[in-house]
């Protein structure tokens, strides 16, 4: 009986470390991302969202036929629910993209990160307010830390964080819409872009044929690199919904952290954005926040 114990622990094992991986590789293809994306300049963010969004339709429907039938994947969108569900969660999904691609390109990328470590808080606050999950001293007191950072900013700068807040807020309300799905990751994605995707196509061949798109600036590179702006996309996407299936919650909300850290660092050290102390005094806030709301959740997991 002794010698059974080991064979049948190693798979769980052995998938765990493969989740782990897949989560670590995850944040650190995200955390790279701004690299690529300010790769893209002097190209405007409007024309790199229109090519993100056809593309990754594309390679999202590539995959998807690659593992599902044709009539697998098309045919829930039968459904007028399906259909409404999951165009609106795409909405949501293209306006964070949008702010996204716009804050990298543009000489945002230090709020963006700030963005992304106040957004575990936002969803937690979201789960709590729309899906009546349990308020806990921990978690409440790290929305308040994430408040009291967004308020010092607010009151220095004079300006609503908005790059920080619409990255945070659209993902809290994906996610919102995504707790509700039980369909493949795959297939979400397919139904998510398509429509977009079918708006975005007749506006890039206007651009392009009126001479106001990319093939005019003749810089065949950057062009070629649009084209795996949507691969650029589902690639994590994939890592993410692979990895969610192997390892706990806790651990991917603790992963979560590796992508805006190396975005910041990005920022600061790689494209020259300013940081002051005011916004390290921000980014110290929302860490203790961060660190409270990580303690809580680990005691709640192993509670369970």
């Amino acid at each position: 009986m002794n010698d059974q114990k080991p064979a049948a622990a190693a798979p769980a094992n052995s998938e765990y470390r493969l989740g782990v991986i897949l989560v670590i590789a995850c944040q650190l293809f995200w955390g790279v991302c701004p690299i690529y994306w300010e790769a893209l300049v002097p190209i405007e963010s409007w024309k790199i969202i229109l090519y993100r969004i056809f593309t990754m339709f594309i390679y999202a429907y590539i995959a998807a036929r690659i593992r599902y039938s044709r009539e697998e994947v098309l045919g829930p969108l039968k459904d007028r629910e399906v259909r409404r569900k999951y165009f609106f969660a795409g909405l949501i999904l293209t306006a964070n993209w949008s702010i996204y691609v716009w804050a990298m390109t543009s000489e945002h990328v230090v709020q963006a990160s700030i963005g992304y470590y106040i957004e575990p808080i936002v969803i937690c606050a979201v789960g709590i307010i729309f899906f009546k999950e349990k308020l806990t001293k921990y978690n409440l007191t790290a929305m308040l830390f994430a408040l009291a950072a967004i308020i010092l900013i607010l009151v220095h700068f004079r300006q609503v964080p908005g790059v920080a807040l619409g990255l945070a807020g659209t993902w809290a309300a994906y996610s919102a819409i995504k707790k509700t799905s039980d369909m493949p990751v795959l297939l979400t994605m397919v139904y998510e872009t398509m429509l977009y995707a079918a708006l975005a196509l007749p506006a890039i061949i206007y651009i392009e044929a009126t001479g106001n798109g990319v093939i005019a600036m003749n810089m065949p590179v950057k062009y070629a690199m649009l084209f795996l702006s949507g691969l650029i996309t589902v690639i994590p996407v994939g890592l993410f919904g692979a990895a969610a299936k192997k390892v706990p919650l806790l651990v991917i909300g603790l992963a979560q952290y590796i992508s805006p850290t190396i975005t910041l660092l990005i920022g600061v050290f790689m494209f020259g954005e300013p940081i002051d102390a005011v916004q390290i005094t921000a980014f110290g806030i929302i860490w203790i926040g961060l660190t409270i709301f990580t303690y809580g959740e680990f005691k709640h997991a192993k509670e369970q």
